[in-house]
Order: C-alpha cells, then sequence, then structure tokens
C-alpha cells in the first residue's frame, strides 16, 4: 500500500463559460489557471501540471510561461507540463525553458515528455506528420543526453537526421540540483512504454477511458523492460486521468456532464468516433477512468487504482471544456482538503479493492 502516493491535478486551460454563459477569452482562462495553481499549492496538491495545445479550445501552448507565472505566486508545489509535445518543438529550448522555471521555482520544476494526442503543432511549426516516430525519437534521444550533461557537467556531442548535430555544446542554465525530472507520458502502446524504461525515465500512464486495471500489463512491461536493461533505480510511475468533485454524487455528474459531453463530440467528430450517451458517461463515471462524485467516492477510486496499478503519483486531470472557474475552483479545494486525506488514509489500512470503490 502507497500511503506517501503524490496526489496531483492537471488542467489544459479548457475554454470556460463566464457567468452569461458565453465563453471567456484565451487571456481571461490563462489567468483563471494561475489562480486555480495558486489554490491548489494553498490546500496542499503536490503537483500541478499545464498541458500543451494549439487550437482554439485551450488556452495553454507555451505551458513553460505559465508556470512561470504560478512560481512567483505559490511557495511548495511541485510545476510541471502536461505534457509537453517534443516531437514539434527543439529539445534544446524545452531543456532551457524548463531549467529556468527550475531556477525560478527554487527546484520545483519537471517535464512530462510526450508525442501529442492532437497533431497541430505539426503544420504550426514546419513538421511532417510522415516522420511522427522518428522525431519523437530522435528528439527523446538528444533530451536524454541534455540530462545527462547536466548531472555531469560535460558537454553534449550529439548527431540525428532531424536538427544540425552537436559537437561539444552545453545548454543553460543548468539546473542547480543537476537533475531535471523527467516523465515520458504514454498513451496506451507498448512501444512507448519499453521507450521510457530503455531511458531510465518514469512513466506517466494517460488513462481516460475504460477499466485502469487493463493498463496492469503496461505496469509490468515497464518493470521487466527495465530490468532487462539492467536499471535498478526506483522509477516512480503515475496515472492522468480525468474527474471533477463536488459535495455530492449526484451534483458532481450533473455538473460534468454537460460539459464532458461537449468536448467528447466535439473531439469525437474529428476523430470519427460514434456519439456518446449519459449511459455511456455513467459507466465511465462507476467502473471506468472518470473520478467523478463527492470526495469519499473520488478518494475511493483514486486509491483502489493506486492499489491495482501500484503506482506513485495519480494526477487528476480537473476541469473539462465550458465547466466554469468557480466550479473549478471548488473541485480544486475539495480535491486538496478533502479527497487527497481520504486517500492517503484508505491507502494505510488494509486492502481497499477496485470492487469496494
Amino acid at each position: 500500500m502507497n500511503a506517501s502516493i503524490e496526489l496531483g491535478l492537471d488542467t489544459f486551460g479548457d475554454i470556460t463559460a463566464g457567468a452569461d454563459g458565453k465563453p471567456l477569452s484565451h487571456a481571461q482562462v490563462i489567468r483563471n489557471v494561475i489562480a486555480q495553481a495558486q489554490l491548489a499549492d494553498s490546500v496542499g496538491v503536490d503537483f500541478i501540471g499545464v498541458g500543451e495545445h494549439h487550437r482554439a479550445d485551450f488556452a495553454i501552448s507555451a505551458p513553460e510561461v505559465v508556470l512561470a507565472a504560478i512560481a512567483s505566486r505559490t511557495e511548495r508545489i511541485r510545476l510541471g507540463s502536461a505534457v509537453t509535445v517534443l516531437s514539434s518543438d527543439d529539445p534544446v529550448r524545452v531543456y532551457e525553458r524548463f531549467t529556468t522555471v527550475d531556477a525560478a521555482s527554487n527546484g520545483r520544476a519537471e517535464v512530462i515528455l510526450g508525442r501529442g494526442s492532437f497533431t497541430e503543432s505539426f503544420p504550426l511549426f514546419g513538421y511532417d506528420l510522415s516522420q511522427y516516430e522518428t522525431l519523437f525519437e530522435e528528439k527523446l534521444q538528444l533530451f536524454v543526453a541534455l540530462l545527462e550533461a547536466d548531472r555531469t557537467g560535460q558537454p553534449v556531442t550529439w548527431r540525428g537526421t532531424i536538427r544540425p548535430p552537436l559537437v561539444k555544446q552545453r545548454a543553460f542554465p543548468p539546473t542547480q540540483s543537476g537533475s531535471l525530472k523527467t516523465w515520458i507520458g504514454v498513451g496506451g502502446t507498448p512501444e512507448s512504454v519499453v521507450r521510457a524504461a530503455q531511458y531510465g525515465l518514469p512513466l506517466m500512464l494517460a488513462i481516460i477511458g475504460g477499466d485502469p486495471r487493463r493498463f496492469g500489463p503496461y505496469v509490468d512491461l515497464y518493470h521487466r523492460a527495465r530490468q532487462q536493461r539492467g536499471i535498478t533505480e526506483t522509477l516512480p510511475i503515475g496515472v492522468h486521468s480525468p474527474g471533477h468533485v463536488a459535495e455530492s454524487d449526484e451534483r458532481a455528474r450533473d455538473e460534468f456532464w454537460p460539459a464532458w459531453r461537449s468536448v467528447r463530440e466535439r473531439i469525437g467528430a474529428e476523430r470519427g468516433w460514434g456519439p456518446t450517451s449519459r449511459a455511456e458517461f455513467d459507466r465511465e463515471v462507476e467502473r471506468g477512468s472518470l473520478y467523478v462524485g463527492a470526495p469519499e467516492t473520488v478518494a475511493r477510486k483514486i486509491a483502489a487504482t493506486v492499489e491495482a496499478l501500484e503506482i506513485d503519483r495519480f494526477d487528476m486531470k480537473y476541469g473539462s471544456g465550458s465547466l466554469g472557474h468557480d466550479r473549478l475552483m471548488h473541485c480544486i479545494e475539495l480535491y486538496g482538503r478533502e479527497v487527497m486525506p481520504r486517500v492517503r488514509q484508505l491507502l494505510a489500512t488494509p486492502a481497499v479493492t477496485v470492487a469496494e470503490a
């Protein structure tokens, strides 16, 4: 049982609605995200993750800038991306931006690297989607080389096919500690799980639908791949899943359902999915990967996932679509003040099974 579990929150900066029901500006949403992170810090949340998107329905395209603003207004909460789309960025610049956030926050920065579930950034920055795999693989190689250089203080020499080589060069600023915590975000492919293990990086599983226990084989694969590589260092595993907390189960579902449906149908139309239904939503809440309900309900479900997958961190992606700022603030407060202590209490007692949750 992992009673020392880290419990965080993630946001994509969804374009929310104001009191008049109209969408807020991107600028106001970003200011609201900063306020939400301040509240998360004050109620004891361990981590705040900020997603990167380049489309109209999300406000945040430059997570590091938002994180720097959050760093100046918080004291203890760890700060990171959720995720950084490394494939369409430059690894050296990503490294330098996050080490800058690390300096500004007095060592609280993390980065979660991924390929992203949206592809708008590829044409925006001039990358060919036919190189989807090569871009991520080579850029990850370079990023890991930068991490090693930070650890050892030695310059980097690297050569690939997707950018000019580096020959005995350094990136600045280095971290003060000699380490920038770097995760690999994985949406469900075995190859990505093995890649994280091969590079000796922590694994963050994005589980946004279905029974979380179905990711158990990926956790086992990660451990086996690490053993085969001779990696003995203990590396954390995390889970990112959506959720919403309110005073009662009924209220949480009623608040979350309309916004979740709107997002699900908009993205589903882009990807060729069929229409959703309230019955599908309720199934995901009851037996899937939506952590929606009163504090006790959400805490039990998180504890069950932690136990089933033997993870070290759980990040709840709060907010969805137009769900308003006031409700998000209340959700954050309940998560920090009631859900988190209850999760740790449950994990400190004998088995909390998925069935019980």
